[in-house]
């Protein structure tokens, strides 16, 4: 092992180097070429709750259990048969107990070059994936509340659309729209976008797409919510909405919804 001191390498003894490697705060493993571990430092004999003299010699897949262990995905196995340095995720299995890792894989060399084994360099990252489970979770409940599908009345269906939409956007309400029209049996869907702050050609193709998708199910679209300002700007961009049938008002369109339905309200006597 080599540090640089003014400039100019200087080789660390054996002892000082075997100190820095059990100094390291997390585990560092080499293993030979049979994959039977040569050395594992303090951090890793405290990963595995087990003490150097139990660990020598025992082979690192029996040790670490991991997902990837006896697998193609092996890295350490790869390294060893030629292959780059690299970084992965992992699973290992310790006493019944599953902890996520990162572990970055290089080849061990002796003075000549030739490869006698490898060594890992591994990170206990089970805190970060809890939080990015939590985040995805998040995300999946935000779209969930962004795209609410609401029953309004026997086979009519309401979004109501509030924000920006985009490409994914677009993606997820169409998905939303579709499974609710499943569940539901509804023949009427209506996209109220009153709360849409601005309607371009790309919105309007997400719309047109929608409502096409909904048709195929048997459904008929109805949009709402057109303000004055946007469908001037329907008109200036020169967008068809087709046979979308299009209202100012949620009311209006609940209106058509019945007519659609041959359905009639009347006050009660």
């Amino acid at each position: 092992m080599y540090n640089k001191q003014n400039g100019i390498d200087k080789k660390i003894g054996g002892d000082l180097a075997l100190r820095v490697l059990e100094q390291i705060p997390t585990p560092v493993m080499a293993v030979n070429r049979d994959l039977k571990i040569i050395f594992l430092n303090e951090a890793g004999c405290k990963l595995v709750g087990q003490n150097w003299e139990k660990i020598q010699g025992r082979y690192c897949y029996d040790l670490f259990n991991s997902l990837h262990c006896k697998t193609p995905e092996c890295r350490m196995q790869k390294i060893m048969e030629g292959g780059d340095s690299c970084t992965a995720r992992n699973e290992v299995k310790i006493n019944e107990r599953k902890v996520a890792i990162e572990y970055t894989t290089a080849a061990l060399k002796d003075e000549n070059g030739n490869i006698v084994g490898g060594l890992e360099y591994i990170l206990d990252i089970t805190e970060r994936v809890r939080q990015e489970q939590k985040l995805r979770e998040q995300s999946r409940i935000i779209v969930e509340i962004s795209t609410p599908a609401i029953k309004l009345w026997n086979r009519i269906v309401v979004l109501p659309v509030v924000g920006v939409v985009d490409s994914a956007r677009a993606q997820q309400m169409m998905e939303t729209m579709l499974k609710k029209i499943t569940e539901t049996s509804s023949k009427v869907i209506i996209l109220d976008i009153q709360g849409v702050a601005a309607v371009d050609t790309a919105v309007a193709n997400h719309l047109i797409k929608i409502a096409k998708a909904t048709k195929l199910m048997g459904c008929r679209c109805i949009v709402s919510g057109i303000s004055p300002a946007v469908a001037q700007t329907i008109v200036q961009l020169g967008i068809d909405l087709g046979e979308i049938i299009t209202n100012s008002t949620l009311e209006d369109a609940l209106s058509d919804a019945f007519s659609l339905l041959n359905l009639e309200v009347t006050k009660k006597k």
